[in-house]
């Protein structure tokens, strides 16, 4: 075994060490070692966190934009520069294979490059003359402290891509609530930071249960909430803090459906499943778990799917080889194991069982093989449900509408496939949709940083999403400024009209 890191927290630019005594193991998923003992934070700990954002804000927020983001282009470089330890530190406590990992971080650099365009993005809006002799002015201006609540499938990508690098950019300050199965990157990316130049207290990052994490969410000083995870702690931390008038995205659960016409040529199209509904491990929520399939092309494309999937090597995440690593700890293999016998259960066809796979050198790891269910239908929950891991389930329709009707009936609504080579039914499919991320022959239709990480119904509760220019609007606010200067006449007249200028 090797060596067991005591974790600490990050408050005001210092690691300290817990006074908890509740402490939780983070595994080595590709060995099924425990790497690291991750602390529950205290009340106290969560709340000095808040404290030293709070104390950070004035001055970061007085720092002009254009020298905020100085420190992001240190850190791009950073990010650059430290690029295989952080991918290594990625795929060692996630699990993610070395490519996917490397793209992981890849991702917090993009979230870091589009928030070096705040100069640009928070410049707000003015009217000269808005009535006469009054001029108007919108400022873009930033909040206060925010917090984020970070999952553990994307550990460097989503703390520090999509929330840390915007919102401190936009002048706030941030306490993140760091995965306790995958903490580690998220830290090491801290650091960086401060080497970057980043003042103390701006980021500021603790780990604890749900219970220590509901002070954020109605803590006076928290001005919004980031979060990624279930779509039921996401409604739970909208309600509740929304109740306390904060500002909240949370993004979802999904069971993101691809729709295969009888056109699709089928062997790209199933190199194109394998790597949507397997890759990292199909604990991704833009994962693609649900095929429909139009009946003329259903037997040879289940066919190939199956033959392809067969080829995917499953090792160690550091094995640059490894097509599909390991999951990120025993319960949560359980768990998609336990999807997988309610899928027998249910009546679907198990085509390809990953169940049993074994990685020699490697036997305590937490891998599931690639594992496909085949004519799946809408009564059976192991279609329907998130299940976060390797399995992909096949639904058979005989039209492009059946197909359409069954995706949209689905509660969630995060990516939306469609493969053809028909131009009509791609538009068709775009428009009538329900999907808020929609890929023609892509099957992770996941943006680009400029645009937003667009989930819709049961995947996103919020108003503002996250990334785009949703993202600058969530980690600001408006300040309108309307203005009047008087000249010799006016400024000796006492006749002020009841809406002084503003009809």
């Amino acid at each position: 075994m090797g060596e067991v890191k005591k974790l600490k927290y990050l408050v005001n630019g210092q690691w300290k060490e817990s006074k908890t005594d509740k402490y939780s193991d983070a595994y080595d998923p590709s060995t099924g070692e425990v790497i690291a003992q991750v602390p529950c934070c205290t009340p106290a700990e969560v709340e000095e966190a808040v404290e030293a954002a709070k104390a950070a804000f004035p001055s970061w927020s007085s720092t002009p934009v254009i020298k905020r983001v100085q420190v992001l282009y240190k850190l791009r470089d950073l990010l650059m520069e430290h690029m295989d330890e952080l991918t290594m530190l990625v795929a060692k406590e996630n699990g993610k294979s070395w490519e996917e990992a490397q793209g992981d971080v890849l991702k917090a650099k993009e979230g870091t490059e589009q928030a070096i365009s705040a100069p640009s993005l928070m410049m707000g809006e003015s009217l000269m003359d808005a009535s006469a002799g009054f001029d108007t002015v919108l400022y873009r201006m930033p909040l206060g402290v925010f917090a984020g609540i970070v999952p553990f499938n994307f550990p460097a990508m989503i703390p520090m891509g999509w929330m840390a690098p915007m919102c401190i950019a936009c002048g706030n300050t941030i306490v993140l609530k760091a995965a306790s199965f995958t903490p580690q990157s998220c830290m090491r990316i801290a650091e960086l930071y401060k080497e970057a130049g980043l003042p103390d207290g701006v980021i500021n990052i603790v780990t604890c249960s749900r219970k220590e994490a509901e002070i954020l969410l109605t803590h006076p000083d928290i001005k919004g909430i980031s979060f990624v995870g279930s779509t039921s702690v996401g409604m739970h931390i909208y309600s509740t803090a929304a109740a306390t008038g904060k500002r909240v995205q949370a993004l979802c659960e999904a069971k993101n459906h691809a729709l295969v016409l009888n056109d699709a040529p089928v062997k790209r199209v199933a190199a194109g499943i394998i790597n949507s509904s397997f890759g990292c491990a199909g604990e991704r929520c833009m994962a693609l778990p649900v095929v429909v399939v139009q009946e003329g092309i259903a037997d040879a494309l289940v066919a190939e799917i199956i033959a392809q999937a067969k080829t995917l090597k499953v090792g160690p995440a550091y094995d640059k080889s490894t097509k599909l690593g390991p999951v990120v700890n025993k319960a949560h293999r359980d768990s998609i194991v336990k999807w997988i016998e309610k899928g027998i259960e249910e009546g679907a066809e198990l085509v390809l069982d990953g169940r049993d796979i074994v990685v020699e050198g490697y036997e305590n790891g937490f891998y599931l093989g690639p594992t496909i269910f085949d004519h799946v239908t809408s009564d059976m929950s192991v279609g329907e449900k998130e299940i976060f891991g390797p399995v992909l389930c096949i639904k058979r329709v005989k039209t492009f509408e059946e197909g359409l009707e069954i995706m949209n009936a689905n509660p969630y609504a995060n990516g939306s496939v469609i493969f053809t080579q028909n131009g009509h039914y791609a538009r068709e499919f775009a428009r009538h949709t329900d999907g808020g991320m929609i890929g023609i022959n892509v099957g992770i239709p996941v943006p680009v940083g400029m645009f937003p990480f667009n989930g819709k119904k049961l995947s996103f509760i919020g108003d503002l999403h996250c990334l785009g220019k949703d993202g600058y609007r969530f980690f600001t606010e408006n300040k309108v400024v309307t203005t009047r200067w008087f000249d010799e006449e006016t400024g000796e007249s006492t006749n002020v009209n009841t809406w002084d200028g503003t009809i």
